[in-house]
């Protein structure tokens, strides 16, 4: 028993070793490519200085490390296994007595530790940094006009509405200003803005025309509002209040992208925007991506570890090996066409996101029972 803990032990430690320098080598070669890209686009602009240019790489890296997390615990795990093959260390260890299956435990436990630690400790760190990157790149290498491109320049809203009907929405529509400053406080406004007032059943009730509207802490403040009833007839012009959970920042992630938001940020924020009548689809999908990491992870340990524990005696180790990265590119690759498919509606979210990670899981066990137990 002690014999057989202090292995699991080494194992664990050299599989994580492995596993961390192949990460680092990994991110460090992809983030050298973005470095170059950036360079590349940055050559026509005056004001994104070389220092810019990094600041904006050095953001993303731990982005570029959540993203082949998956990739490098495969091909460190297939380095780790391969050495200690080809050292005879595990021959000897189950010529010992020892089952695969529990010197293997420890690698699998550590798989599921990095996705969970990258789930909920580097994720909020990466879509933090992250964030600032893309607001970098925004800034000073693209030409776009963020959400103000939308729609001819014009932004639509929904929200709830309870002041005519309990459970009736509220449609506004107007062209954002000061919308590249939200985040040092400015407030939000809309010009030219129409809201369309509708009951639970979509029913039109009121119909409001304004020159602008201000978003103030909780609540609409629409200024010189002019409402058109059913009769399509004028009201007196007034100020109008529509209570809202809406926030600049809000209104500005919901356009940005899903990696640029917390794990432990996203629950509440999907109610909000669904709420406000956003798609909430690709939020709904990062999460789950990120719940299904760590599985995603340990099936990548396995896999590692069904195409790298052949005796090299037996000949074909290249072949296994070669195979075993080609089946977890191929799982990767996967993962990713199915999360696009889950994205654009074609595929339920919760399938999308945790059908690659469990017969990934699936079929790299039943490969290990196969080579274990024939």
């Amino acid at each position: 028993m002690t014999f057989a803990r202090t292995l699991t032990l080494y194992v664990s430690r050299r599989f994580a070793t492995m596993t961390m320098a192949m990460l680092a080598a990994l991110a460090g070669l992809v983030a050298l490519f973005d470095l170059i890209e950036l360079l590349r686009r940055a050559a026509t602009r005056q004001d994104a200085t070389f220092a810019l240019v990094t600041q904006i790489a050095a953001l993303r890296l731990p982005f570029v490390a959540m993203q082949i997390l998956p990739f490098a615990i495969l091909l460190g795990g297939i380095a780790a296994f391969w050495r200690l093959t080809r050292s005879s260390e595990l021959v000897v260890a189950r010529a010992a007595g020892v089952s695969a299956w529990g010197f293997l435990t420890g690698p699998v436990v550590v798989a599921v530790v990095l996705g969970g630690i990258a789930t909920t400790m580097v994720s909020p760190l990466s879509s933090a940094m992250f964030a600032r990157a893309e607001r970098l790149d925004q800034q000073y290498l693209r030409n776009t006009g963020g959400i103000t491109a939308l729609a001819g320049g014009r932004l639509w809203l929904r929200q709830a509405d309870a002041a005519l009907d309990p459970r009736g929405v509220a449609i506004l529509s107007g062209r954002p200003v000061a919308v590249r400053d939200l985040r040092q406080g400015e407030a939000f406004r809309l010009d030219e803005v129409t809201v369309w007032r509708l009951s639970a059943e979509d029913r039109p009730l009121q119909r409001v025309e304004a020159p602008f509207a201000v978003l103030e802490p909780g609540r609409w403040v629409v200024a010189q509002a002019v409402a058109f009833g059913n009769d399509r007839l004028p009201a007196p012009t007034r100020r109008l209040e529509l209570p809202t959970d809406l926030t600049p920042d809000r209104i500005q992630e919901s356009f940005a992208s899903p990696d640029t938001l917390s794990f432990w940020a996203l629950p509440d924020f999907i109610q909000v925007l669904e709420a406000a009548g956003f798609s909430a689809v690709r939020h709904r999908l990062h999460f789950h991506s990120l719940l299904a990491l760590p599985l995603l992870a340990a099936a990548m340990a396995l896999l590692a570890a069904g195409f790298s524990m052949r005796s090299s005696r037996r000949g074909g180790v290249g072949q296994m090996i070669a195979g075993g990265v080609a089946a977890g590119f191929a799982l990767f690759v996967i993962d990713k066409v199915t999360g696009e498919f889950g994205e654009a509606g074609t595929l339920p979210v919760i399938f999308a996101a945790w059908a690659p990670a469990g017969s990934g899981f699936l079929l790299a066990t039943a490969l290990l029972l196969h080579l274990e137990d024939g």
